[in-house]
């Protein structure tokens, strides 16, 4: 069996579901399947520093990246034209069993779907959330052209879609595409427990040995809801704690950001750290007391699952789609989105520290017998099994 895998980037900062296909390929191939993933050399503003055109090693899973078209236009770039991709792909995806597609609305996908489709190879598409409620609001008419003249033939033609949530599946069932569809979530290798990660991150910030800390960890979008979420700290003005925003965006958002902190009077309460990652995001989620993302709308939550399976509880909104699980499970708080509800979630959390980490030990168990990439993996395998015989 033969799969490629195809997505517009891997970087880094295009965060979790961009990180989550590597993992996913770096499982299959311990399974024994031959997987591949084939991308553009996009690093957001800036381009990865890369071998181009060839196969090569890239974090222990073999990748071919190609040339993303960048011009001085920024929704230009982020739309991701690559020619030397669209060239390999019509000379290529013959050689597959089965293409899995991630992202829509972007150009390797689009282009990938419809060279697929002319030459008759299967396909599966992950959209990425974007075919959920929220995600279609935004840039309405441009998304509804290119999904009606465009998109929704080449997921009408997918063999099925890969959502990561049942709440994912159930959004996009409004648009009554006609492919079947599956869901399976993301996985997570679950990480060793730092050492001393509490003392070792309030040493790190500068801060005393027993401050609570609140970490949000993700890109800085507004889509990430830090528009409810600030002013929901800034309401407890009598509590003491630290707000740890670890994250970059476009300089316009941070700005945003930073004015929106000094209106609630959390300015001097927050640390910046920018994008992190390793050892530094490792000390972060480790030796946080509370995990807060108040989204509008997450088909999953990679950061989610990321901080739960260190055993760092959560306060998530009904946007994220782990929320039923987090709720079912009891390892965090699914707060209304609404400001004072959101704050009273954070208020409890601080006021119970004893239960806080009675949630997070039960939430490292849970995610670690239930998120294990290999048990995504054997399940990925079934699906494209089934979908090569039919």
């Amino acid at each position: 069996m033969k799969i490629l895998h195809i997505i517009p980037s891997i970087a880094s900062v295009r965060g979790g579901p961009s990180q989550a296909v590597i993992e996913a390929v770096k499982a299959l191939t311990n399974a024994g399947i031959k997987a591949e993933i084939a991308t553009t050399n996009d690093n957001g503003d800036d381009l990865l520093d890369v071998p181009i055109g060839k196969l090569i090693d890239y974090k222990q899973v073999p990748v071919q990246f190609f040339r993303r078209f960048s011009p001085q236009v920024s929704s230009i770039r982020e739309f991701a034209f690559s020619k030397e991709l669209t060239i390999w792909l019509w000379h290529n995806v013959c050689k597959y069993d089965l293409l899995h597609i991630h992202a829509i609305f972007s150009y390797p996908s689009t282009i990938a779907m419809a060279i697929a489709r002319l030459q008759k190879v299967p396909y599966i598409v992950r959209p990425l959330g974007q075919l959920c409620e929220w995600s279609l609001q935004q840039s309405y008419y441009k998304k509804q052209i290119y999904l009606q003249l465009i998109e929704k033939a080449n997921l009408n033609s997918s063999k099925s879609i890969h959502f990561t949530s049942e709440q994912e599946q159930q959004e996009a069932s409004q648009l009554k595409l006609s492919s079947p569809s599956f869901v399976i979530p993301h996985g997570i290798d679950v990480p060793n427990i730092m050492p001393n990660a509490r003392q070792g991150l309030r040493k790190y910030l500068n801060l005393p040995e027993d401050e609570p800390i609140i970490l949000f960890l993700s890109r800085l979008h507004p889509k990430k809801g830090l528009d409810y979420l600030i002013p929901a700290l800034g309401k407890l003005s009598d509590y003491r704690f630290t707000f740890v925003l670890a994250g970059s965006g476009e300089a316009n958002y941070e700005r945003e950001i930073k004015s929106l902190l000094a209106a609630n009077n959390i300015e001097n309460r927050t640390q910046f750290t920018g994008f992190v990652q390793g050892e530094v995001k490792d000390l972060l989620l480790q030796g946080a007391d509370l995990f807060a993302l108040t989204s509008y709308s997450e088909n999953f939550g990679v950061a989610v699952l990321e901080a739960l399976s260190v055993g760092l509880p959560v306060l998530i909104t009904p946007g994220v789609a782990l929320a039923k699980m987090v709720t079912q499970q009891n390892i965090g708080y699914v707060a209304e989105f609404d400001i004072p509800a959101i704050a009273g979630c954070i208020q409890e959390a601080l006021e119970h520290p004893l239960k806080v980490k009675q949630m997070g030990n039960h939430a490292r168990k849970f995610i670690s017998e239930n998120y294990t990439w290999d048990c995504i993996a054997s399940n990925l395998i079934s699906v494209y099994t089934s979908t090569i015989k039919t």
